[in-house]
């Protein structure tokens, strides 16, 4: 199978992270504010996943839990999961939190998981019985993850009514009618 890149993809990975250097590094200017070419070591930083990964994987780096899997995110979530305008923390939150949860906090995939289940009858019921004017308002609190299923949503629901209205209908196969020949 050939290469390609996934947009989706590449923009979860460019939500950032809380980081703490484990090791002073050279050569590596963090805050264009400041005038030296090196970070110390416990210095704190926010860093795009993408990078804050690498670092980590080489030991130089711990990974914070992200403002969007924070406590009080947490908090909100338990309440009422259907809403908590997820976008506006992070609009990639699923994939985000699958990605991030092994290098910082291993409960953010239950987090992620729980938040799903939570929320997905909620976006299909929307989906299928929200006029127009009232779906952009719906949108603008859904992930990216969750406006694609409601979209899907849409266009199967869209899909149906033209069916249900008099679209194809199905048909007996023509070489059903047919009548066998007697064996000889």
């Amino acid at each position: 199978m050939g290469d390609y890149y996934d947009i989706d993809d590449i923009l979860a990975e460019e939500d950032f992270v809380p980081v703490q250097f484990l090791k002073a590094v050279n050569g590596v200017k963090i805050d264009e504010s400041s005038e030296r070419g090196f970070v110390e070591q416990d210095s704190k930083a926010e860093l795009p996943f993408w990078l804050a990964r690498g670092l980590h994987l080489q030991q130089a780096i711990s990974i914070k839990v992200p403002a969007c899997f924070n406590r009080n995110t947490r908090l909100e979530i338990e309440a009422d999961a259907g809403s908590v305008d997820l976008r506006s923390r992070c609009s990639y939150f699923y994939e985000f939190g699958c990605k991030v949860a092994p290098f910082c906090d291993k409960s953010i995939g239950l987090l992620v998981s729980y938040t799903f289940k939570a929320r997905y009858k909620e976006v299909l019921y929307k989906a299928h019985t929200k006029a127009f004017a009232a779906a952009s308002k719906v949108m603008n609190f859904l992930t990216k993850e969750e406006t694609n299923l409601y979209e899907a949503a849409q266009s199967s629901m869209a899909a149906f009514r033209k069916w249900r209205m008099g679209g194809p209908r199905l048909q007996r196969a023509s070489i059903l009618g047919r009548k066998r020949k007697p064996p000889e």
